[in-house]
């Protein structure tokens, strides 16, 4: 992985986000190209000071590991699980959940356009503690699996 990113402060490691990840050309290592929207950095780099849930605080520990994103994404040796549908209360192949150093944690969307090529859309990043035996324990993420689900 690529050294912790140390920049001045939340808005130098917001515009790394945007001219580095939203310029696009982030692809996985089997050929699927990731999108970063803009909008994204609010829910990646923030977590919530408290059990409402909401991202209110910048997550200092999320934003220097901003350039594992793309580290992981093509890293054919990180481990690869299918995410949770919560509102269907079971794992969804269409999610990549890839976790990586010190448990840290990618979360992608697999889409497929009308022509069967396969587009993802980032969805978040965060440092996993009490959840990565959860994590560890779904299934594998495999592209047929994903691709049957399409």
């Amino acid at each position: 992985m690529p050294p912790l990113l140390k920049l001045a402060d939340q808005a130098a490691y917001r515009t790394h986000f945007e001219r580095t990840l939203c310029q696009g050309g982030i692809v996985t290592h089997d050929g699927i190209p990731v999108f970063f929207r803009k909008s994204e950095f609010d829910h990646a780099f923030f977590e919530s000071s408290d059990r409402r849930g909401a991202n209110d605080v910048f997550s200092l520990d999320r934003a220097m590991r901003m350039d594992w994103i793309p580290a992981a994404l093509a890293d054919p040796n990180a481990d690869c699980f299918q995410g949770w549908n919560s509102k269907k209360r079971c794992h969804d192949s269409t999610r990549r959940v890839a976790v990586v150093i010190d448990d840290f944690v990618i979360v992608i969307g697999i889409w497929q356009r009308r022509d069967r090529s396969l587009r993802a859309n980032f969805i978040t990043c965060y440092q996993a503690d009490k959840s990565i035996w959860k994590i560890r324990q779904s299934p594998r993420w495999t592209l047929q699996e994903c691709l049957n689900a399409l």
